[in-house]
């Protein structure tokens, strides 16, 4: 019986001894992933891409404001004499492109957002990439965005380690 329990304390003391040990071990991170992301080259050429996307969606648009107010100037210049079925089809005309306009507001808006997720995606999967790389590299088991954006985070001890700068070098990032 006394064997069974010095077998006992011994296994327990083990078991405990491992288990604080690998406690310990444990080792976090965290980053700043937009402001990785702001300093990426990559997200520059993004972004002009995208600024040059728009200003060809906002080019379209003006024409068809453009063609609107012509719409629009020719329906005042009838003048009082002008048919009610010229009118009619006048105010019809106005209408449609009215139409257009809210239409193309509309789906310009969907591609603006298609095209931007379209462009970041690949800037925030190289991101990730090197996070994920770095943090392996350094034995980590968690890392955390510690982004303005993300108040998720409460507390951040000294130990966890701050990703950024390494991320940042292994992307060749000054």
């Amino acid at each position: 019986m006394k064997d069974l329990m010095k077998l006992l304390a011994v296994l327990l003391f083990t078991v405990t001894a491992a288990t604080a040990a690998n406690a310990q071990t444990l080792k976090f991170g965290h980053i700043d992933l937009q402001g990785l992301i702001q300093v990426m080259p990559e997200r520059t050429t993004a972004e002009e891409e995208f600024n040059k996307f728009q200003a060809e969606l906002e080019e379209i648009l003006g024409d068809m404001q453009t063609q609107y107010q012509t719409k629009l100037g020719e329906f005042e210049q009838l003048g009082a004499d002008a048919s009610e079925i010229k009118r009619n089809a006048k105010v019809t005309e106005i209408q449609e492109i009215q139409q257009r306009i809210q239409n193309y507001q509309v789906t310009a808006q969907q591609q603006l957002q298609q095209k931007q997720g379209e462009l970041l995606q690949p800037v925030f999967d190289k991101a990730e990439k090197a996070i994920e790389e770095v943090a392996k590299e350094k034995g980590l088991i968690y890392v955390f965005d510690a982004g303005v954006a993300n108040r998720t985070i409460l507390y951040k001890s000294n130990q966890s380690l701050d990703l950024l700068p390494l991320v940042k070098a292994k992307l060749g990032i000054q």
